[in-house]
C-alpha cells in the first residue's frame, strides 16, 4: 500500500516542482515593492522589499521608533500596533500587507499636545518600569478597550496577556486600563 501511495504522490511533486522555477523567474521578492501606507493619518509613498515587516518599515523606514522590538517573534507583544483599530504585531505583519490600511502607533495617539486617556492613565498609575514594553501595552490596551474586554480586572489580565513586562508592572496596567475605560468610552461618543 505505501508504495502505491509513494507512487500517486511522486508525478504531483513532479509537475508541481517543473512549474516553480517558471513561477520563481517571474519576479524578485527582493525588488522593492511600490505601494502607499497610511501611518497615524498621513500616506507615506514606499518602495521596500516585500519581505520587509511593518516593524522594520516603521523604525528603520519612517523613524518610528515607538514602537518597540522584542522577541521579533510575536510573542512579546512590545511592537504592538493598530491596524484599522485592530492590534497586530507588527513584527509578524509585512509592510505590503498593510496597504490601504489605517495603522496606528504610539507616536499617532495624541492629539492637539492632550495625550490620549491611556497614555494618561499609564502616566496617572506609574504603569511602567523600564518603559520598553509601554507602547505595545499602551496599544494593546487601547484594542482591550475597544473590543469591549475590559469589563473586569480578570478580562484586561487575560486580553492583556499577550503584552509582556519583564519588570511586571501587571497591577499597575489594570489599573490604567481601569481608569481609562470610561473616558474612552466617552469620547468614542462625541
Amino acid at each position: 500500500m505505501a508504495s502505491v501511495s509513494t507512487a500517486t504522490v511522486v508525478p504531483a511533486f513532479a509537475r508541481a516542482s517543473r512549474a516553480t522555477p517558471a513561477a520563481a523567474n517571474s519576479g524578485d521578492a527582493r525588488a522593492p515593492s511600490d505601494f502607499t501606507l497610511t501611518v497615524n493619518g498621513r500616506d507615506h509613498r514606499l518602495a521596500v522589499d516585500s519581505r520587509t515587516s511593518l516593524l522594520d518599515l516603521l523604525r528603520e523606514h519612517l523613524a518610528l521608533t515607538g514602537t518597540k522590538k522584542g522577541c521579533d517573534h510575536g510573542q512579546c507583544g512590545a511592537c504592538t500596533v493598530l491596524l484599522d483599530g485592530r492590534r497586530v504585531v507588527s513584527c509578524l505583519t509585512l509592510a505590503v500587507a498593510a496597504q490601504g490600511r489605517a495603522v496606528t502607533t504610539i507616536e499617532g495617539l495624541a492629539k492637539n499636545g492632550e495625550l490620549h486617556p491611556m497614555q494618561q492613565a499609564f502616566i496617572d498609575h506609574d504603569a511602567f518600569q523600564c518603559g520598553y514594553c509601554t507602547p505595545g501595552q499602551i496599544m494593546s490596551a487601547i484594542a482591550c478597550v475597544n473590543e469591549g474586554h475590559a469589563e473586569t480586572d480578570a478580562d484586561i489580565r487575560e486580553y492583556m496577556s499577550g503584552n509582556l513586562c519583564r519588570c511586571a508592572a501587571y497591577p499597575n496596567i489594570v489599573a490604567a486600563v481601569r481608569q481609562a475605560r470610561p473616558a474612552m468610552k466617552t469620547a468614542s461618543r462625541d
